[in-house]
């Protein structure tokens, strides 16, 4: 009894059959897309991002939601209050206008670091430490897009070669309803009036593919874990991996290690050395040597920074906000889609194929021979590492 209760919480969401999704590589990509759902939206639009800054890509979005406001078009902003900080008061203030709300997830006490830290490490307050990280734009019911991207010039900029790499998937169907859900569950839990839109029956896709929402609600809710750990494990074929910070649980190494050595093609394709967090990368370097040894194969994408977040395991696909580092899944609120079919498995394939091609794959011997000064700052980040898994114990 207990079991059923604890799947059915992580994983409020059942598969649904009929969906169409198209995977859409770069910013200079998805954000027209975004865009160009915005402005043919006639009803509603939701939006739930974790990072916004002001620049020209948020001036875009803006531009492109006040057009529709005017039109009657019901917007609803959900925005971390601590990705948000980026987003200039005078990007704000063209925002304060009729069909706009904005909802700050999370309010923080205190905009100034240092005392946030005084009060998460010497008053032991962590609340600020819950973060929503999801990425989604829903548009009149209709579509939706997902993946790691924020509205940020990162991943549209004026210099293309700084362009981070990354992957959004655009969704119809009935999944649909499963994310605007998942947005109105996120919205009431900080709103002084909750958020009521009427029901509604998205329509099917002929011949379309079967997918599932999944997501974490920090310390309460770990479908897309389960739902990772679960493929890894029951994986035959392949189990390719994309993540931006590479800090995963010894249960997913362990599986990973067993795979490849049952004869799973088990590769991961990481940042290399153009990364916005130099220290997440030092400290996912200390689990290569095992990886390796064990036959696991490790891609570093080389021309810019890989920020995309999508794992393929045979034919099933994950993709969303979650990095699937310890970090992310202990403090932050996660969401995914995940997709069971043979063509877009064929698709995504071919995705991670034109990534390898630009990344440099170690082996197990380079590895192991590699100078005593390149090693240092991996020692240096492994014991912050290890400070903050002490800080996590002492929360519980």
């Amino acid at each position: 009894m207990n079991k059923h209760k604890t799947t059915a919480r992580n994983y409020p969401f059942p598969w649904r059959e009929n969906n169409r999704f198209e995977f859409l590589v770069d910013g200079t990509v998805f954000f027209p897309r975004m865009l160009g759902a915005i402005d043919s939206a006639k009803e509603t639009i939701l939006l739930e991002m974790y990072l916004i800054q002001s620049g020209s890509v948020a001036t875009r979005f803006i531009d492109a939601l006040k057009k529709a406001a005017s039109r009657g078009v019901k917007i609803y902003l959900l925005l971390d209050d601590y990705g948000a900080t980026g987003l200039k008061q005078q990007d704000r203030d063209r925002l304060a206008q009729q069909n706009i709300q904005i909802l700050y997830y999370n309010p923080l006490h205190s905009y100034n670091s240092l005392y946030n830290l005084y009060r998460i490490f010497w008053k032991r307050v962590d609340l600020g430490l819950y973060r929503d990280h999801r990425k989604l734009l829903l548009v009149d019911n209709n579509i939706a897009f997902t993946g790691g991207a924020g509205i940020t010039d990162d991943f549209d900029p004026p210099e293309p070669e700084k362009q981070w790499r990354e992957t959004v998937v655009e969704i119809k169907g009935p999944v649909i309803k499963d994310w605007r859900n998942l947005f109105l569950a996120s919205w009431n839990r900080y709103a002084k009036l909750p958020l009521t839109l009427p029901d509604i029956a998205p329509a099917s896709i002929t011949n379309g593919q079967r997918g599932r929402v999944t997501c974490n609600i920090a310390r309460h809710v770990s479908g897309i874990q389960r739902s990772l750990n679960k493929q890894t494990y029951n994986a035959r074929q392949r189990i390719w991996f994309a993540t931006a910070y590479f800090v995963p649980s010894w249960r997913l190494r362990r599986k990973l290690k067993r795979a490849a050595r049952a004869g799973v093609d088990v590769r991961l394709l990481l940042p290399g050395p153009i990364t916005d967090h130099p220290g997440v990368r030092y400290t996912s370097h200390r689990f290569y040597s095992r990886l390796l040894k064990n036959g696991v194969r490790i891609f570093e994408y080389q021309p810019r920074f890989l920020h995309s977040k999508t794992v393929l395991c045979d034919n099933w696909v994950t993709i969303g906000s979650s990095n699937f580092d310890r970090w992310n899944l202990r403090w932050n609120q996660e969401a995914n889609q995940e997709i069971e079919s043979l063509d877009i498995a064929a698709t995504v394939e071919q995705i991670f194929r034109a990534d390898f091609k630009h990344c440099h794959e170690y082996t197990y011997k380079e590895w192991q021979q590699r100078h005593w000064l390149t090693r240092l700052p991996e020692w240096f980040w492994r014991q912050a590492e290890k400070l903050s898994i002490k800080f996590n114990q002492r929360r519980r």
